[in-house]
């Protein structure tokens, strides 16, 4: 196997820490023939969508309500596959991604994105849950203001 073909499980955490919601972290290990690399996109550019309906039509807007969502699991899933990818242990990931080669330390880079990656992936599914639940609740308030009147 040629040095161009190694794939480093410190890149690869911090591709899946910047770059995890469009799924580059997928096209680096899998090629760009990986379905559900492109796959990854498309939560995180539906959820982009509701942002910017929200940023045009205000709070009120219920379809921005129902697409804001999937943006904060698509970041939070991508922040959970950096930990995954950094965690793994340095024997797994070369026999894995890396067949042939020696086994290579990682090192502190990797150990780094999974504190970030931690980080980025409780704040984005927290802000997410918070989110929902704080629409939903005022929705429920809006109906039965609406019924007792």
């Amino acid at each position: 196997m040629s040095a161009s073909h190694y794939k480093s499980k410190t890149l690869a955490t911090w591709i899946a820490v910047i770059g995890g919601g469009v799924g580059l972290h997928r096209f680096y290990l899998n090629g760009f023939r990986d379905v559900w690399g492109w796959l990854h996109g498309v939560p995180t550019l539906i959820g982009l969508y509701g942002v910017q309906r929200m940023d045009d039509f205000g709070q009120d807007d219920m379809l921005a309500w129902a697409l804001i969502p999937l943006l904060g699991f698509a970041l939070a899933a991508a922040m959970l596959a950096a930990i995954v990818y950094g965690l793994t242990p340095d024997e797994k990931w070369d026999q894995r991604h890396n067949p042939g080669t020696a086994v290579q330390a990682t090192g502190w880079g990797a150990v780094l994105g999974v504190i970030l990656a931690l980080l980025l992936g409780a704040t984005a599914l927290m802000a997410t849950v918070a989110f929902s639940g704080q629409r939903y609740f005022e929705y429920q308030v809006e109906q039965a203001r609406k019924i007792s009147q």
